[in-house]
């Protein structure tokens, strides 16, 4: 229906015929209506029954009114009906659908009440009801839309970014006469901006002839919100030149505009021009400066701000909520969120979501399921996409299954943000087949739901499909971004695929449009130098256009370390460390090398240069969802509940692998021990060990085993758990910081490229 009537108003002719009675719409459901008289007497105007609207305070006293005027046949009055309309659909207790009754019962209601119809369609969660009252009107009244209906017609466009329907007002406008009315001219800076036309809007700014505040203000928002906050600021100095008068709405924009720039000295300044011109401070000022403040990293400014608001609202409690949450002042961010008197679903997403962008998935998921057990507000789609994230970083399958049933049991439409985080949630959690069924089941996919997918198979090394998939998207018409050509890349590096890769990274800008950034350069070095091309990989970054990263270089030092070649790793770890000298993984690669080749004086040189310079090795970590509970293991941990039925495990595991004739490769340990044996204990500490075997013992043997590791798996682990799954006949699905091992019958689904 929306659709059609775009495309009705899009093709309105812009000089319209009047059409005679016989032509109107009919709206009363009757088929043979005896039309009532219609009394134009203005002796009503001053009639008692009319002073009784401005009295009522409830949709309820407006229908008593509403009786007695029928009563007494006022309502038959043009100017008194539009007075009853005015208080239906304007009030503060207004009601749209009442005052929509109201109105088709007048049998030929005034301009005025058309209007009032329309601008409050307009103001309302539906504005394309005020586009059918356009319609309508053309074809009933006699009387031309004027200058008060162009605005609310133009807002209502802007609202919904209608930009055709738009301009077909603004011709329709200019055709009345009204194209240099103040008022119209300053909704359509408005509407333009608002659609993302500056051009446009700066075009109508500059013709205005005789601009008021609003004009200026409309026009500073418009830069300001479509990200040109300088030209906001320039605009606002010379609003000054021109001696025009800035009031609270000026100062909003350019907060606004400042906040954009994250320009805290001029945000002062701004904030300082307020107080000395005794602009008056609203709320929606107030919330504009602690926005600012926060936004451009001044706590201690916007704490002071907050404590002396006199009024808050939720964006004020959520605006010092997000802040902190933002510089990882986690504590004084629940503390805010605690001392909210009213937590709306607004606030809710705002701690989940911090926690969640801030790489603390358990702490969101925390939140979430305080969430779920208060009864302050109701997950939305913003919730369900955080807590999906952060499932999928704990790789936390239970509770990212029981969203998906959520979404399922209370009707949730899937849009492209849900569907791309389910697949992402799927994927992993390693359930591969799952993600695909929630991809080949969607409705609609835009490009990121297709770059998921693509990511999805690369981490579970399935290299071809992913090509293969990203050719059905093509196919599909869905124009590959900068995310997509990293997601392939990257599955061609886990796969091998070199030819591949290098075919579509040459094809990215001559065919795709889409410029090789750092990321996309760093998956070609890694492609190159994991199989073995590692002066082509020097060549490459030689070439460059741009400089090379730390990303780079990291994966030219990872390649180094496949392959041994300690000359080119000290290079490119002495370029990383250049660009990156607090980075303690250039260090544990570049021991992990000295390890692999037994030049342990190296390691222990390495070891001791982290020391002194006060670095320390990322610990490792691993966890195991088991029975919707998140275990986390650390490295030689004994904190678990059950830790002596897990080392006893862990014995168990050693002799059943010694047997076999097992032997631990202790080059993958980046600090010297001298004793054998305590080589073998460290190797046996690793935390993804420990997790595994915890998954042993507490998981039923139908049960896949699932570990999530924030760092690559190490290669002894790799081939212990080989064994295990060959061993223990258990599936074993192990996902380090890059991508998913598979461990079945004694194999892995990386086939050892990894």
């Amino acid at each position: 229906m929306t659709q059609e009537l775009m495309a009705t108003l899009s093709t309105v002719p812009v000089s319209l015929p009047r059409h005679s009675k016989s032509n109107h719409l009919n709206l009363n459901p009757n088929p043979n209506p005896s039309p009532p008289t219609v009394n134009n007497d203005r002796s009503f105007t001053n009639h008692p029954i009319l002073s009784l609207i401005n009295q009522c305070t409830s949709t309820t006293q407006l229908k008593q009114v509403h009786a007695q005027m029928l009563r007494s046949g006022l309502f038959f009055d043009p100017f008194s009906a539009s007075k009853l309309i005015t208080a239906s659909a304007l009030s503060p207790f207004s009601s749209l659908d009442y005052a929509r009754q109201v109105f088709d019962q007048i049998p030929q209601p005034n301009l005025y009440s058309w209007n009032t119809l329309i601008r409050a369609f307009a103001w309302s969660s539906d504005p394309t009801q005020s586009f059918v009252l356009f319609l309508q009107l053309l074809h009933q009244c006699e009387l031309f839309p004027d200058k008060f209906t162009f605005p609310f017609m133009i807002k209502a466009a802007s609202e919904l970014k209608a930009f055709r329907v738009g301009r077909v007002f603004h011709g329709m406008a200019i055709k009345a006469s009204l194209g240099s009315d103040i008022f119209i001219l300053n909704s359509l800076v408005h509407f333009y901006g608002s659609c993302g036309d500056l051009d446009l809007a700066y075009g109508v700014f500059v013709k205005t002839p005789q601009k008021d505040v609003v004009s200026w203000n409309s026009m500073i928002k418009a830069f300001a919100q479509g990200g040109f906050p300088e030209e906001a600021l320039e605009l606002f100095r010379g609003m000054e030149k021109e001696n025009v008068k800035p009031n609270d709405v000026t100062m909003v924009g350019v907060l606004s505009a400042c906040t954009k720039k994250l320009d805290l000295e001029f945000g002062r300044w701004v904030c300082s021009y307020i107080e000395r011109n005794e602009i008056s401070v609203n709320l929606t000022l107030s919330n504009a400066m602690l926005d600012m403040y926060m936004k451009c990293g001044s706590v201690e400014d916007a704490k002071r701000l907050f404590d002396k608001m006199q009024e808050k609202d939720i964006f004020s409690w959520t605006t010092m909520l997000d802040g902190y949450a933002k510089l990882g002042e986690y504590d004084e961010a629940r503390r805010v969120f605690d001392a909210m008197p009213c937590k709306d679903i607004a606030a809710w997403n705002a701690l989940i979501s911090a926690y969640e962008q801030s790489g603390k998935p358990k702490e969101a998921l925390v939140a979430f399921r305080e969430l779920q057990l208060s009864k302050d507000a109701k997950p939305d789609e913003v919730t369900l996409v955080c807590a999906l994230s952060a499932s999928a970083q704990l790789g936390a399958m239970d509770l990212g299954r029981w969203i998906d049933v959520y979404i399922k049991k209370h009707g949730i439409k899937l849009n492209c943000h849900l569907t791309t985080s389910l697949i992402d949630m799927y994927a992993k959690c390693g359930d591969l087949e799952k993600a695909l069924g929630v991809f080949y089941s969607a409705e609609r996919k835009d490009v990121f739901v297709w770059s998921a997918m693509i990511a999805g198979l690369a981490m579970h090394g399935r290299g071809r499909a992913a090509i293969d998939l990203f050719s059905k998207m093509l196919e599909a018409k869905v124009k590959p971004n900068a995310v997509t050509f990293t997601n392939v890349l990257c599955a061609c590096s886990h796969t091998g695929l070199v030819n591949e890769g290098q075919t579509l990274f040459n094809q990215m800008e001559p065919v795709y449009g889409v410029v090789p950034g750092e990321k996309h350069y760093a998956c070609m070095v890694d492609i190159l130098g994991r199989s073995g091309l590692l002066q082509e990989a020097v060549e490459l970054i030689k070439k460059m256009p741009i400089a090379p990263t730390a990303s780079v270089w990291g994966a030219l030092l990872g390649a180094c370390r496949l392959h041994g070649n300690i000359e080119l790793a000290e290079q490119a770890c002495s370029y990383l460390l250049e660009l990156e000298p607090r980075n303690h993984g250039a260090y544990v690669l570049l021991s992990n090398i000295n390890a692999k080749t037994g030049k342990w004086d190296r390691v222990s040189g390495l070891r001791k240069l982290m020391r002194d310079s006060g670095l320390r090795k990322e610990p490792g970590c691993s966890s195991i969802e088991v029975n919707g509970i998140v275990h986390e293991f650390l490295v030689g941990d004994n904190s678990h509940k059950l830790s002596k039925e897990i080392y006893s495990k862990l014995e168990e595991i050693a002799a059943r692998l010694k047997s076999i004739g097992y032997v631990p490769n202790k080059s993958h340990l980046l600090q010297l021990v001298e004793e054998e044996d305590m080589k073998e204990q460290a190797l046996n500490l690793h935390s993804e060990k420990l997790a595994i075997a915890f998954g042993l013992i507490s998981m039923a043997s139908s049960h896949p085993i699932r570990v999530v590791k924030n760092l690559r798996v190490c290669g002894d682990c790799h081939s212990v758990a080989k064994l295990i799954s060959r061993l223990y006949d258990r599936e074993i699905l192990l996902r380090d910081r890059y991508r998913f091992h598979h461990f079945k019958g004694g194999n892995c689904s990386c086939m050892d490229y990894w």
